[in-house]
Formats: C-alpha cells, sequence, structure tokens
C-alpha cells in the first residue's frame, strides 16, 4: 500500500482530515499524518492535543483521534491525561 496514495483519500481539499478509515492500515496512515504534526521531545496539555487535532481533521472528534494515538503506540500520556508527547523514535 502506498502510504501517501491512501492519505490522499482521508485529506480533503483544505488538507484537512475528513474521514476515519474503517480499516485499520489506512487509520495508521492517517494517524502517521497527525502525528507528524506533534513536535517531538515536547510534552502537550490536553488542550493542545486537541487544538492540533482539529486543525488537522474536520469531523469533529479529536477524542477519537488521540485515544487512537495513543492505543496504536504513538503516543503516550501521563495516567491522569495531564500531559501528552510523542513516543520516542529509535534514534531519540
Amino acid at each position: 500500500m502506498d502510504a501517501e496514495l491512501e492519505l490522499k483519500k482521508f485529506v480533503g481539499r483544505d488538507g484537512r482530515i475528513w474521514l476515519w478509515p474503517v480499516k485499520v492500515a489506512k487509520q495508521k496512515v492517517v494517524l502517521g499524518f497527525l502525528a507528524s504534526r506533534f513536535e517531538r521531545k515536547r510534552e502537550y496539555s490536553e488542550k493542545e492535543v486537541n487544538e492540533i487535532l482539529n486543525h488537522h481533521h474536520s469531523f469533529g472528534d479529536p477524542a477519537l483521534l488521540r485515544r487512537e494515538l495513543i492505543v496504536k503506540g504513538l503516543m503516550e500520556r501521563k495516567p491522569d491525561g495531564s500531559r501528552y508527547w510523542l513516543v520516542p523514535e529509535d534514534d531519540d
């Protein structure tokens, strides 16, 4: 699967994700796109995460996206949900 080609199916003319894919493989492509909008080695509040996600999607469900970033192992958070960060890459 060509990730860039797959991503285009879910990105509108405004450059925002407009549809959440049903298939897990396609979800991972979309989540990779969203994760790339966060800075490495930086912590975010839940509000900041929601603002970034809302800026990059248009279907109005930042909680779904935030949860999926955690579940799929792209982000981690403190147990109380107060701070979020990208999972370090092997070379970080």
